[in-house]
């Protein structure tokens, strides 16, 4: 370990997105498949709540993950500016902390969840049609 070896990115890129993806899975395949079996399960007035619950719960939640990720960001800023003992202190240390924390909140989080409120709202505008079809 001297340093003088090239890093090989391409190699940690790799096992980067194939973690990403396999974590992705999951959330993809729910947000494909919930809102087609609630309505073929529940009926079409179902679908219309579940979407309309996932629609609001979905931006507040995204709203507050946005919103308090920048706040953290801000506070670390804010105490390296001389507040609470400035650089150093212990209120620092855990501005750190929470900056830490918030960064995934306000980059992917909270604009994750916009895209999983749109791709359940755009199945169930795809499959509605053919569905209704189908069970009449």
């Amino acid at each position: 370990m001297e340093g003088k070896a090239k890093p090989d990115y391409a190699k940690c890129v790799d096992i980067a997105t194939k973690g990403a993806i396999k974590e992705l899975m999951l959330p993809c395949l729910l947000a494909i498949i919930v809102p087609i079996l609630t309505m073929i399960v529940l009926g079409k007035e179902a679908l219309a709540g579940f979407l309309a619950g996932s629609i609001v719960t979905g931006i507040i939640f995204a709203l507050f993950m946005a919103n308090s990720g920048g706040l953290w960001d801000n506070a670390k800023k804010y105490i390296e500016a001389g507040a609470h003992g400035g650089k150093g202190s212990e209120a620092h240390k855990a501005a750190v902390t929470g900056d830490t924390v918030g960064d995934p909140f306000k980059d992917t989080a909270g604009p994750s969840l916009n895209t999983m409120i749109t791709v359940m709202s755009l199945v169930a505008e795809v499959f509605a049609p053919l569905i209704l079809l189908l069970l009449a």
